[in-house]
């Protein structure tokens, strides 16, 4: 039984949907019976998923993009209001690990993680939410943070963590400004999960210092964790709902940091 059908034959696109928690999001759209924009910076990827989505009878279009580059994310989304494929979820999905810290990252690195994982969500709803708006019937748009968006900063990835602080921020911008519009918002934060964001920068822009392929044996601490196929459930039916924020912890950390970062702020409170 379908947990969103009233989406059903719409369609969503989903940003970074070549592999990990885009693909999982993608084909759990695709078994609800939407079609699907496959939207990634890598083609091949963004080509497979969508002929997975075929496979479980959804259309399915590809889009070839750098979220990071708004210019030709607006060329997206012109392209894809022209063709009528205007998505009525639109999910904000596409990070990048970024192993390095404030203090010693280099200035490509800082910029690499913040132009994707913060800027990349401006620039991508500037591309499609307008046209979005203009469509009758539900929408919604979903932004994926992460667990480290909900805890105090943590070593040794406190780049991504402060970088995807920022995700869930712009994410609350989002909602702030769509929910009077009647547009849901969800806010996604995931834990570890077995994805390849650890090599990232298989894919990295040449501006941010190019492709670099981490070696195998980096990857062994994801390749342990729970497939991103978890995710798909909650965020249905946090959709099903209107939106909200949906939090899956991986490991038992996460809510007794969670519950340390707002006691802390608490304390901080100044009356």
């Amino acid at each position: 039984m379908a947990v969103i059908p009233q989406y059903r034959g719409r369609w969503a696109l989903i940003t970074g949907a070549g592999d990990g928690i885009g693909r999982a999001l993608a084909l759990g759209f695709a078994a609800e019976g939407l079609n699907i924009v496959a939207l990634d910076i890598r083609a091949d990827a963004a080509q497979t998923v969508a002929s997975e989505a075929r496979a479980l009878g959804a259309q399915a279009r590809v889009l070839t993009c750098d979220v990071s580059d708004r210019a030709a994310m607006m060329r997206a989304g012109q392209e894809l209001e022209t063709s009528g494929h205007i998505p009525s979820i639109l999910w904000v999905n596409a990070g990048v690990g970024a192993g390095a810290s404030l203090i010693e990252g280099s200035q490509r690195a800082i910029e690499w993680a913040l132009s994707v994982n913060v800027l990349g969500v401006a620039w991508t709803a500037q591309a499609f939410v307008p046209a979005m708006l203009k469509l009758d019937g539900p929408r919604h748009v979903g932004v994926t943070a992460s667990s480290a968006s909900i805890v105090d900063v943590q070593g040794p990835y406190t780049l991504y963590a402060a970088s995807k602080q920022g995700t869930a921020a712009f994410g609350e911008a989002l909602a702030a400004e769509l929910k009077p519009k009647g547009v849901g918002v969800t806010i996604l934060y995931p834990g570890l999960l077995n994805t390849n964001i650890w090599n990232a920068a298989r894919a990295r822009p040449d501006r941010f210092g190019g492709i670099t392929l981490m070696p195998d044996a980096a990857g062994e601490r994801w390749r342990q964790a729970q497939s991103p196929d978890i995710v798909v459930d909650p965020t249905l039916r946090t959709i099903a709902k209107g939106g909200g924020r949906a939090v899956v912890a991986t490991d038992a950390e996460t809510l007794p940091l969670f519950e340390a970062r707002t006691a802390s702020i608490r304390d901080g409170f100044k009356a």
